[in-house]
């Protein structure tokens, strides 16, 4: 069974890495069941290992944290969901980039629930959105935006991190850094697009769409 913990109150980065650290580790010794953490932070910029420094705009707008996952600089905030999932790829097959895609289709299915098309853009990982609703670029090309975020830590074939998705964040804040290195693309949220979801009702279709995507662990 996956153990669904769900936090309140936002949570401290350090304090959650330090959580992911030990569950992992108590995951690859067979001494805990895997888990799914939903939980929001406190605003925040963490940088991931490709991060680049230019991409950090205003480093004294939020507190900056360095990661262990993959990937480059994210904003974490209220009103946006951080998933944090710690599965046994021991037992879900040894093949990483089989887990990102499927945390892809996490995603894609979550938003789905919502009349939310997100898709996949070959060379930027994320789930992204055409803005259909907004004007064009200045190429002709309608503008995409993204919506969720996905970085991943793999030790002892258990993962850490997850995704985060774009509820009812403070889109400002994204503006201190170059959201994953890209900066040709916006971003959006639920409720920029028009939609009244709630925290609580995107935590229901997560939880809803989790065992499609990933199954039951074999034992």
């Amino acid at each position: 069974m996956v153990e669904w913990i769900i936090s309140e109150e936002p949570v401290a980065y350090d304090a959650a890495c330090g959580w992911m650290e030990a569950r992992a580790d108590a995951i690859a010794r067979g001494e805990a069941a895997e888990a799914v953490w939903l939980l929001e932070h406190p605003p925040l910029y963490t940088a991931g290992t490709s991060a680049r420094p230019e991409d950090l705009i205003d480093p004294d707008r939020f507190p900056v944290y360095r990661s262990k996952r993959g990937g480059e600089y994210t904003y974490h905030g209220p009103g946006q969901r951080v998933a944090y999932a710690l599965l046994d790829l021991n037992r879900r097959g040894r093949d990483v980039r089989a887990y990102v895609r499927q945390l892809e289709d996490w995603v894609i299915g979550t938003l789905d629930a919502f009349n939310v098309k997100g898709e996949r853009r070959t060379g930027r990982v994320g789930v992204w959105v055409v803005r259909d609703d907004q004007p064009l670029t200045a190429s002709g090309v309608p503008r995409e935006d993204k919506i969720a975020a996905i970085g991943v830590r793999v030790r002892r074939w258990v993962t850490f991190h997850g995704i985060a998705i774009n509820v009812e964040p403070d889109l400002e804040h994204f503006g201190g850094i170059v959201p994953c290195g890209i900066r040709e693309h916006g971003v959006t949220s639920l409720v920029d697009l028009g939609l009244p979801v709630t925290m609580a009702d995107l935590d229901v279709a997560l939880r809803q769409d989790f065992e499609r995507v990933f199954g039951v662990a074999p034992r």
